[in-house]
C-alpha cells in the first residue's frame, strides 16, 4: 500500500526548533487560508522536552498556523522515503489577526520601522556552520578528503538547496571535525529569515537520505570550534545600493552604518540573550574560538562581535554594492526571526540617538591588555545564558522591543532550559544539545 503525502505547516519557536502539524499535501491548497489549529502553550515548549513552567499561556486559547505560500518547500522523494514538503507560517489569531509572539510578526514590525523611517530595506543572510555525525573518520580541516568524505551528501544537498529556491554559493569543509559551511546568497527582509529556516531542514533531510545526521548544535564539545549562524547584513536603498558604503571613508562604512553598529555594540549583551541562547552558547563566545571574542567593530577580524568584510574589486565587482556587517554572535539555538528583528531595533537605536562611530579593532583582541582590552571589551559577552538573560532584563530599550507577553514567554523558556541543565557539566550539556540542534 502506497502512503499519502504529507506537507506540514510549521513555524519557528522561540527555541528555534520547527513545530506544526501535517496535513495531506493534496488538501494544503485548500487549507491556505484559514490554515490550521495551533495552541498558544506550544510557545512554551522547551528544545529540551516538556513545557517551561511557569509560563504565561497555560491551556487556554486558540491560535492558527496561516501558511505563507512564497515558503513552500518539496524535495522529491525517493523509495522508500516519500516527499519532504513543509510551508512556513504566521501564527495569528482565530479571526487571522496577527499573534503578539509570533516571531515572523516580530521581525516584521522591526523591517516596517527601518523602512519607515531610513526608507531601507534589510538584506541577509545566514551563514551555518554543522558537523555531519557518521562512522567515518574525519579529515583534515578544509582538505579535499574532507569535502570526499561527505559525498553524497556534499553534491545532494547542493542540489537540493538549488532546486528549493536557497541559492547556496559554496560547500566548504571546516575547521571542526566533520564540520562543514554552505554560504547562501542574501535575501530581502522576511525571506532571509525563512530562508536560515529552510536551509537547515533541507540540509537535515538530505543527511538523513544519506544514513547521516546533521547537527548545527553551537558547541559539540567543550574543546570543538562550535558552530556559528553568522548574520550578514546590509541595508540597501530603493535602487538595490548598500546604504553602509562610503567611499571616502577609511573603514568603508557610511556615517549611517557606524551609527547602526554603535547601536549593536550597545546592546550587545542583551543581544546575545536571543542570537546565542543555549546553556552552551556562551562557551563559543571567548576569545580564540574565532566568533567574538571582543565587543568591537573590525575589518577582516573573525574574533570581533561585528565585522568588517572585505570588498572585492577583483572581477569587476561592483564594491558599493557589497557593503555589509557580519554579526558573528548568533547560533542555530537562536530563532532567525528574533535574531533580525534584534539586530534591525538595535542598529536603530544606535541612529535615532546618533551614538558616535565606534573604535576600530585593527588586531588580534588576545593581544590586548589593560585599557585597550577593557576598551574592546575582550571576552565581554555574558559568560552564561543566565548573565545574558540579566542583561536583557535590565536593558530597557531591549525590552521595549517586545511585548509583555512575548518577553515573559522567552524567559521563562530559557530560564526553563537552564534549570533543566543545571547539574550537568559542559560536556554533558554539549552531548544533549547536539542531540536537539
Amino acid at each position: 500500500m502506497s502512503g499519502v503525502e504529507l506537507v506540514m505547516l510549521a513555524c519557528c519557536d522561540l527555541g528555534g526548533v520547527v513545530r506544526g502539524r501535517s496535513l495531506p499535501a493534496d488538501e494544503l491548497p485548500g487549507q491556505m487560508e484559514a490554515g490550521v489549529g495551533w495552541v498558544p502553550a506550544n510557545h512554551a515548549l522547551t528544545p529540551l522536552g516538556g513545557l517551561a513552567e511557569p509560563n504565561p499561556f497555560g491551556s487556554t486559547g486558540d491560535l492558527r498556523l496561516r501558511p505563507d505560500a512564497d515558503t513552500h518547500t518539496r524535495i522529491d522523494g525517493e523509495e522508500p522515503v516519500p516527499a519532504f514538503e513543509l510551508v512556513l507560517c504566521d501564527i495569528a489569531g482565530t479571526d487571522g489577526a496577527p499573534w503578539e509572539c509570533c516571531p515572523r510578526t516580530f521581525l516584521r514590525g522591526a523591517l516596517a520601522e527601518l523602512e519607515s523611517e531610513l526608507g531601507a530595506t534589510l538584506r541577509a543572510s545566514f551563514e551555518h556552520e554543522f558537523q555531519l555525525m557518521g562512522t567515518l573518520a574525519p579529515a583534515l580541516p578544509f582538505s579535499l578528503e574532507a569535502q570526499r568524505v561527505a559525498e553524497p551528501f556534499a553534491s545532494r544537498v547542493m542540489a537540493a538547496l538549488a532546486d528549493v529556491g536557497v541559492q547556496p554559493e559554496r560547500f566548504m569543509p571546516e575547521f571542526g571535525e566533520h564540520q562543514y559551511e554552505i554560504p547562501v546568497m542574501p535575501a530581502d527582509g522576511i525571506a532571509a529569515a525563512d530562508r536560515s529556516v529552510i536551509f537547515k531542514e533541507v540540509v537535515r533531510e538530505i543527511a538523513r537520505r544519506c544514513a547521516m545526521r546533521a547537527s548545527f548544535a553551537p558547541l559539540a564539545k567543550p574543546d570543538g570550534p562550535g558552530n556559528g549562524a553568522h548574520v550578514h547584513f546590509s541595508l540597501v536603498d530603493s535602487a538595490g545600493a548598500s546604504m553602509l558604503y562610503d567611499p571616502a571613508a577609511e573603514s568603508g562604512l557610511s556615517a549611517l552604518a557606524l551609527r547602526f553598529a554603535a547601536g549593536i555594540l550597545a546592546h550587545a549583551d542583551a543581544l546575545s540573550a536571543l542570537t546565542a541562547p543555549s546553556p552552551t552558547s556562551a562557551a563559543r563566545l571567548t576569545p580564540h574560538h574565532w566568533s567574538a571574542g571582543a565587543v568591537a567593530l573590525a575589518p577582516r577580524n573573525r574574533e570581533a562581535l561585528l565585522r568588517i568584510p572585505p570588498l572585492l574589486t577583483l572581477g569587476r565587482l561592483d564594491a558599493a554594492r557589497q557593503a555589509r556587517l557580519e554579526y558573528r554572535a548568533a547560533d542555530a539555538a537562536a530563532n532567525p526571526y528574533l535574531v533580525l528583528g534584534a539586530i534591525v531595533r538595535a542598529g536603530l537605536d544606535g541612529v535615532r540617538r546618533e551614538l558616535p562611530a565606534p573604535p576600530l579593532l585593527d588586531r588580534d583582541p588576545s593581544q590586548l591588555e589593560g585599557a585597550d582590552a577593557e576598551r574592546f571589551r575582550v571576552g565581554g559577552l555574558p559568560r552564561s545564558l543566565d548573565d545574558a538573560l540579566g542583561a536583557l532584563e535590565g536593558d530597557k530599550t531591549a525590552r521595549a522591543w517586545f511585548s509583555p507577553l512575548l518577553y515573559d514567554a522567552y524567559v521563562s523558556l530559557k530560564r526553563a532550559e537552564i534549570e533543566a541543565t543545571a547539574g550537568e557539566d559542559l560536556a554533558q550539556r554539549c552531548a544533549r544539545y547536539a542531540r536537539v540542534y
